[in-house]
């Protein structure tokens, strides 16, 4: 072969390696950027947002590079075993605690750093409903579901006919006057409800709230919910209750192992 020859088979040896690699960098760059972009995606569809989230309690992990987008109107039961952290992202949330590693976004603000006197700003996004109610034992149902909007900038001369409205919804106009322990289980929970949607929250979050009621109560509860997430309202749920999460179906979560084990749509998973 002549010199020439050989300097233009080398040349183009070069020019062939330089163009794979060029190739070869492009696609990476181009899987980074899909990356990048679905995580954009999730969160510019998100209403809720857990980003890299790790939770330590007293050198104990607790959760570590949790990672989940809600979307606006979505419906996410939270399971897994008692002390999985099912609480503690529920808690997250309305910032009741606070995340030690990521970022917890709610209508893509990061509230991770939030200070104490934007707490209320916060909070009038959401509707809390607790497992034992937390209803005061002092005050009617009336009163309770008053207390809330007495404590916001809701305006006084319309907060008598809002709370009659909300007490006819859930159900216990009639309970009205009525003092907490005068109430069962399932009246005190629809109490409880009502409290926590009163002021018209765009999330409403659960921590186990079916977990004090029989069967049929945990039931006529749920069916509560499923009408107050048809009206648009964002619900996280934390749960165990099998049949609960299989009869009414929506997106579920499974937590362990100091995360999220995996997911999947209308039926409870287990490890």
């Amino acid at each position: 072969m002549k010199k020439e020859e050989m300097i233009k088979e080398e040349e183009t040896k070069e020019e062939v390696k330089d163009t794979y690699e060029e190739k070869k960098e492009n696609i990476m760059m181009t899987d980074e950027l899909r990356s990048k972009l679905a995580v954009e995606e999730g969160f510019l569809n998100s209403i809720i947002e857990f980003r890299n989230v790790g939770l330590d309690y007293d050198g104990e992990v607790i959760l570590d590079n949790v990672s989940i987008n809600i979307r606006k109107g979505e419906f996410v039961y939270l399971v897994g075993e008692s002390g999985a952290g099912k609480s503690s992202l529920i808690k997250m949330i309305y910032k009741e605690i606070s995340n030690t590693k990521g970022s917890v976004f709610v209508e893509k603000e990061n509230i991770s750093k939030l200070h104490h006197k934007e707490l209320p700003r916060l909070r009038r996004k959401i509707g809390v409903i607790f497992q034992d109610y937390k209803l005061l034992p002092d005050k009617t149902i009336r009163e309770n579901v008053a207390f809330s909007l007495e404590v916001t900038k809701y305006p006084k001369n319309k907060i008598k006919q809002r709370v009659e409205d909300v007490l006819k919804k859930v159900g216990i106009a009639s309970k009205a006057d009525k003092y907490p322990d005068e109430l069962s289980g399932g009246q005190q929970q629809r109490a409880a409800i009502a409290r926590a949607i009163v002021d018209e929250p765009i999330i409403l979050v659960a921590d186990e709230p079916t977990g004090n009621l029989d069967p049929e109560n945990a039931l006529s509860i749920m069916a509560l919910l499923e009408e107050i997430h048809k009206d648009g309202t964002t619900i996280v749920m934390a749960t165990h209750d099998v049949g609960i999460v299989n009869n009414f179906a929506h997106r579920v979560v499974l937590l362990g192992d100091k995360g999220i084990v995996k997911e999947d749509e209308g039926k409870y998973i287990y490890e």
